[in-house]
């Protein structure tokens, strides 16, 4: 898994644009959070905010959850969260950061430190399972899908936020690592076979600036439901 910058968000593991070396490991994500106070924008995902506000609180499943903003926003809903993360600093930065939301909205959230392309979350056991700006090369991606998709409950909902294979083709400045890149054809694929219903497939056009440069972006929203 690398590291992706991208705005509007308040996590996301992904490819970066301007790093000389690449997040990999746990010490390597320790050492990157640890060189700032912050490195998101302490904003929760703008696409988990468009697609989970209508959906009745249950249990979610927040997959890299960062600095936590995601997981916060979701309590502060009445969601209980299991938030995992590689990173024990982000983890520690993101349960002050509840705290700071009082002990109502921290208390609905279980921080996990994981390697996501390790660890398998428990089957049929989250209402919501949200994975945002996980790029990872495809055998990993498609291990990664389906192993969240298993822990969805039936009647519950799976979504993956990422950039679009466009920014490569629109000269958007990412990494040119082709693979890291998917489409919701693709996610859809690996759902095929268990009973899913897609909700949303769309390139979801956005803005981002990157040194300077304003550039228009597409990311990738899929959002799925398990059939009952």
């Amino acid at each position: 898994m690398v590291d992706m910058n991208h705005e509007h968000t308040g996590h996301g593991h992904g490819i970066g644009t301007g790093t000389p070396s690449v997040p990999v490991t746990a010490q390597d994500w320790d050492e990157r959070y640890a060189a700032a106070p912050a490195i998101w924008s302490g904003d929760p995902n703008r696409h988990l905010v468009a697609e989970a506000e209508g959906l009745a609180a249950g249990r979610a499943l927040d997959v890299g959850s960062g600095e936590g903003a995601d997981a916060v926003w979701l309590a502060e809903r009445g969601w209980e969260v299991t938030a995992v993360d590689i990173s024990r600093v982000a983890l520690e930065r993101a349960a002050a950061h509840a705290a700071e939301h009082g002990p109502d909205v921290a208390g609905r959230i279980a921080w996990r430190q994981a390697d996501i392309t390790a660890w398998t979350p428990p089957a049929d056991a989250f209402d919501l399972v949200s994975a945002q700006y996980m790029h990872l090369p495809p055998d990993a991606r498609s291990r990664l899908v389906a192993g969240l998709a298993a822990s969805v409950v039936p009647g519950g909902e799976l979504l993956i936020v990422a950039h679009h294979p466009r920014d490569l083709e629109d000269g958007v400045p990412r990494p040119p690592v082709a693979e890291m890149f998917y489409t919701g054809d693709e996610l859809a694929a690996v759902l095929s076979e268990s009973g899913w219903t897609v909700l949303v497939d769309e390139a979801r056009r956005g803005e981002q600036t990157l040194e300077g440069v304003t550039y228009t972006t597409h990311d990738l929203v899929f959002r799925a439901r398990r059939e009952p």
